[in-house]
């Protein structure tokens, strides 16, 4: 059964728990989620020995899987309360939208890559993560149809802050996305929605993503 687990990754997590720990991770919410999330079912097959180490990894399609203190320091950043209306682009292997699904949000993901896409859809349906709703599309257009959205959670790099995203943010809710240049060091950037059209900014950590594209693609690979 795909979503077996063991004695074996359920000690690795309890490792991995106490490396975030050390590393300044103090929400015991997001913890709590990345306690119940088994990893290892998210990356690649022989990569599984891996999976809770605090790195990122190889997943389909020329894409990675988050080191988990990113996804960590992401959702602390986010302050991800029950019920709330989560808006992610970018949903790679669909390991971050089960941590926020954990913790009782709502979550609607965005992803470009459509064979990425189809397959964390029927992973997820088989892990038993139904309710998270799936789009295949352009992550800047983000799901218009579905916002206002009380939290954005943003997966790749933007150069600038994506203004079709913005809108579809509540007033007082948060934007959480790594601004700066494809394959250099970027910033993780918290915006908070105060009014229509005026956001707050606080930067956090430095951070490293792959870039986040225009578009859509169904091709096996990105050129």
């Amino acid at each position: 059964m795909r979503n077996q687990d063991s004695y074996r990754f359920q000690g690795l997590r309890n490792r991995l728990l106490d490396t975030l720990t050390s590393k300044g991770i103090r929400s015991v919410k997001v913890l709590k989620a990345i306690s119940r999330v088994k990893r290892h079912l998210f990356v690649i097959p022989g990569a599984e020995h891996r999976s809770y180490e605090d790195i990122a990894l190889q997943i389909d399609e020329n894409q990675t899987i988050s080191q988990p203190f990113t996804v960590a320091t992401q959702t602390s950043l986010l302050d991800v309360n029950p019920n709330d209306k989560i808006l992610e682009i970018g949903t790679g292997s669909g390991y971050q939208a089960c941590v926020l699904s954990e913790m009782g949000a709502n979550v609607y993901s965005v992803e470009r890559i459509k064979k990425l896409h189809d397959k964390t859809k029927a992973l997820l349906k088989e892990i038993g993560y139904p309710q998270i709703r799936l789009k295949y599309g352009d992550g800047f257009a983000g799901w218009p149809e579905n916002g206002p959205f009380d939290k954005i959670i943003v997966t790749a790099a933007s150069p600038v802050f994506p203004e079709q995203l913005g809108k579809q943010l509540k007033i007082g809710g948060k934007m959480i996305i790594p601004i700066g240049p494809e394959n250099k060091v970027q910033e993780l950037h918290l915006y908070t929605k105060t009014e229509p059209y005026k956001f707050e900014l606080e930067k956090a950590s430095k951070v490293k993503f792959v870039p986040m594209l225009n578009g859509i693609t169904d091709r096996h690979k990105i050129q």
